[in-house]
């Protein structure tokens, strides 16, 4: 009804994942202009945020963040739906990322590698990283809280450990360098000539499109899939249940949900994300060296979703998009600053205030690329700026961003009554 997005006549209306006339169409137009945002189109790039993403500087963190948003969709289904605690997850992401190299990497005298096309080894990663979840489930869903914090950050401490040992370098690579992960491409088998690949420049349809462009194409489409499925999963028989034992474990036991089993299945559909995104993670990069999957970047992702909002598809979305390209604009925004210091006016006053360039300023931001100490460098900022949102975040708006933009929509509405 006009005016009336909250009210529901059926429990299947209310669980649709777009309940409104107006969530479909301006979700359609959302994507439509995901896809055509790379391209020169003047009714598109007249939008200032579309063209500054869709430059080609800044498609590949755009890229990366669509990696992280299919890696961050899995923890949010184990720690936002189902209620359990993990700092492993980058782990998982490593076992996906090298159980695709080892299917669809190639061999040499160092490192295994069989050649695969892609779509064996990127759903063999996910699987990969699935069944390593099941074999660590039954002694994790034992556990609770700070006590299964800890036995899932120990996987991450292991899995770099096993990466540098003698039988792990044939799949790891090289402790230092890493090794080679398979490229982006479609191909019927392996050694055939790949009928769509991000490798090179080249023509779809009515668009000349670059390496860079094609990537993004790629891991847009494969991240949409990926959100539809944890959307599903959410408000799907599995979601209940997960979402059950997340309030009252006890509770839920009682009324008939098996809480082994379930906890079970979270865990191995985490895992199977995570295993996805760190395989698309290590293609997209190219190189890794098995300390990359380390405990800052569990942390990373514990942070995308605190401060996007834990148990939402939506703010999982928007976490990732601000953890990640975040600091990228953040570092934009300084040498900017630097720029205006050799100008006058109020902005070079401003800059000047932030930055220091030496012992005799005393701005909080450094330009150098290195500092010891005060005043912190760009670099330092953004971890500092990590660790303070997810303190602000827990404090004052557990829902993180997702809760913000609920507020603001709620201020809106009009009916039961507006706030």
């Amino acid at each position: 009804m006009l005016g009336r997005p909250n009210l529901y006549t059926s429990y299947a209306g209310e669980s649709r994942i777009f309940t409104t006339t107006t969530q479909k169409v301006v979700a359609a137009i959302v994507i439509v202009v995901l896809f055509l945002m790379p391209f020169e189109l003047p009714v598109i790039n007249q939008i200032p945020f579309i063209r500054f993403l869709g430059d080609n500087d800044y498609l590949r963190p755009v890229s990366t963040a669509l990696v992280y948003i299919i890696a961050a969709l899995g923890l949010n289904l184990l720690v936002g739906v189902a209620g359990q605690v993990s700092l492993g997850h980058a782990f998982f992401m490593g076992a996906g990322a090298y159980a695709g190299a080892f299917l669809g990497g190639q061999a040499t005298s160092t490192v295994y590698g069989h050649g695969l096309p892609i779509w064996i080894w990127l759903p063999g990663a996910g699987v990969t990283a699935a069944l390593i979840g099941i074999l660590i489930a039954p002694v994790a869903v034992r556990l609770r809280g700070l006590y299964l914090a800890i036995v899932t950050l120990g996987l991450v401490f292991i899995g770099i450990h096993m990466g540098n040992m003698d039988w792990g370098r044939r799949f790891a690579g090289d402790p230092g360098l890493g090794r080679d992960f398979p490229p982006i491409e479609f191909a019927l088998w392996k050694g055939q000539e790949p009928l769509v690949t991000a490798a090179d420049d080249g023509r779809w349809l009515w668009f000349d499109v670059n390496q860079a462009e094609k990537t993004y194409l790629i891991l847009l489409a494969l991240t949409l899939v990926m959100v539809l499925v944890a959307k599903n999963l959410s408000r799907s028989r599995t979601g209940r249940a997960l979402q059950a034992i997340r309030d009252r474990d006890v509770a839920a036991e009682v009324m008939g949900i098996p809480e082994f089993k379930y906890k079970l299945m979270a865990f191995a559909i985490s895992s199977f994300f995570a295993g996805v995104g760190g395989a698309l993670f290590a293609s997209l990069v190219g190189k890794l060296p098995a300390s990359q999957w380390n405990l800052f970047l569990s942390v990373e992702f514990v942070a995308i979703l605190l401060i996007g909002g834990v148990g939402t598809v939506s703010g999982t979305i928007l976490g990732t998009i601000f953890v990640v390209l975040g600091p990228r604009i953040i570092e934009e925004v300084t040498r900017w600053l630097d720029r205006q210091t050799e100008a006058e006016g109020p902005v070079a006053t401003v800059a000047e205030g932030v930055l220091t360039e030496g012992p005799g300023d005393f701005g909080p931001v450094s330009v150098a690329t290195q500092s010891p100490g005060w005043p912190l460098n760009v670099f330092d900022w953004n971890v500092v700026i990590y660790g303070l949102l997810i303190i602000v975040f827990l404090i004052f708006e557990p829902l993180g961003l997702y809760g913000i933009w609920l507020s603001i929509k709620s201020y809106f509405q009009r009916w039961p009554f507006s706030y």
